[in-house]
């Protein structure tokens, strides 16, 4: 027998026998939703359910696809845009047939958490932060500084409560009111969705809920499963091996970038992006990350 020819002969058998596994192993679609949740301005856009719908349907009509997985990394943002782009997630997830399994990264909080609610299993590592589950408005009030500067304010309006909480106007204890109306149905929706995706996983009774976990507290990925916030503790390549097998192949979806939009974006990074990445510092320094 001639060694040179045997040896080519394997290499040749291993090639094909690679090509044939590869082409039979299990896909699993991933797609990454980083950032704070409605920011958008002019070239930089956060996550928004116009953003993240193509991926997202691209993930799920992927020939053969066996499980679509999320990436989040995510402070939270607007309630709306969360709730937009979670009911997405789940009517392409029943659509086709396909689970869904999130896993959260450095931070899945607030609308971040929405998102990771919408997986049919959904996982942290121990260190990640889970939860603040509440609503928030924030702003500032400069009445006390425009009048030592000389500055009159000045407002007309239809509607008596058309300028509610103007940070350069008193504020008003009718106008807080209206807001914390609007803020309790938005929080009273998340509380419910919680509920729902969460039942029968608590490990706590409704009190524990209502003064522990319904009060905008978060907590790392180990105390968020103690609590039953998450499923499990896990890296996302190892689960996928686990329930695919040591095969499968995950497959990242990109947005794909126009030479155009690229050039547009790198000149928005020296100039207007600079506020919105220094925002999202912000939201992101809360979690101490």
């Amino acid at each position: 027998m001639n060694l040179k020819n045997c040896k080519t002969d394997c290499k040749i058998k291993n090639f094909f026998k690679k090509l044939f596994c590869c082409k039979n192993s299990p896909i699993v679609a991933c797609v990454n939703l980083y950032g704070v949740i409605g920011k958008d301005s002019k070239f930089s856009a956060g996550l928004n359910f116009e953003n993240t719908a193509p991926l997202l349907k691209r993930a799920f009509e992927m020939k053969k696809v066996k499980a679509v997985v999320l990436n989040i990394n995510s402070p939270g943002g607007s309630p709306v845009q969360s709730e937009l782009i979670y009911n997405y997630i789940r009517e392409l997830s029943v659509e086709k047939k396909i689970p869904v399994y999130t896993f959260a990264q450095d931070v899945a909080a607030s609308g971040g958490y929405w998102l990771l609610l919408s997986g049919d299993e959904i996982y942290a590592h121990n260190s990640s932060i889970i939860g603040s589950i509440g609503v928030i408005f924030s702003s500032f009030g400069f009445v006390e500084l425009i009048k030592k500067i000389g500055v009159e304010r000045r407002v007309h309006t239809e509607g008596k409560n058309k300028a509610i909480l103007d940070p350069f106007l008193p504020e008003e204890a009718a106008n807080v009111e209206i807001l914390k109306d609007a803020q309790r149905d938005i929080f009273e929706s998340f509380k419910d969705l919680v509920k729902s995706r969460r039942h029968g996983k608590f490990k706590c009774d409704e009190n524990f809920l209502n003064d522990k976990i319904f009060t905008g507290a978060f907590w790392s990925g180990k105390k968020a499963f103690e609590f039953g916030l998450v499923d499990e503790v896990a890296n996302l390549r190892s689960k996928m091996k686990e329930k695919f097998g040591s095969e499968v192949k995950i497959i990242n979806i990109f947005t794909k970038k126009t030479l155009l939009k690229s050039l547009f974006q790198e000149k928005s990074d020296l100039s207007e992006s600079l506020l919105t990445k220094l925002e999202e510092r912000i939201n992101f320094s809360k979690f101490g990350l």
